[in-house]
């Protein structure tokens, strides 16, 4: 991995990997608009889930979970609603996931998955 795209994009694909194994069903990845991005939306039954992913090398910045504040939480909120303008269906429940990885140099990934942030 040579910077920090790539960086992201191999955890975006770990989380995307893990969320499948999981029975999950990845509908978009990377999806914009103007509010901003949505890394992995999910359907998970008929919950419709925004998953966010973090990835980092190492622990100096803290954990990659903590890169998730209320301010981001609120922001993946408005993203959320912004999605199911965008996609009118008939979702009952929405919720908003985070997926945080440490990807150290030399080591094997190890990722965790926080469901229903901000609930």
């Amino acid at each position: 991995m040579d910077g920090h795209v790539d960086l992201g994009r191999y955890g975006e694909d770990l989380a995307a990997r893990y969320l499948r194994d999981r029975g999950l069903q990845v509908l978009e990845r990377n999806w914009r608009c103007p509010e901003g991005e949505i890394d992995l939306v999910a359907l998970d039954g008929d919950c419709l889930v925004v998953c966010e992913v973090k990835t980092r090398r190492g622990t100096g910045l803290g954990d990659p979970l903590e890169a998730v504040t209320w301010r981001k939480a609120r922001r993946l909120r408005r993203l959320a609603a912004a999605y199911l303008r965008s996609r009118p269906s008939a979702v009952p429940q929405v919720r908003i996931d985070v997926i945080g990885i440490l990807a150290e140099p030399g080591r094997r990934p190890v990722l965790r998955h926080v469901v229903a942030v901000g609930s």
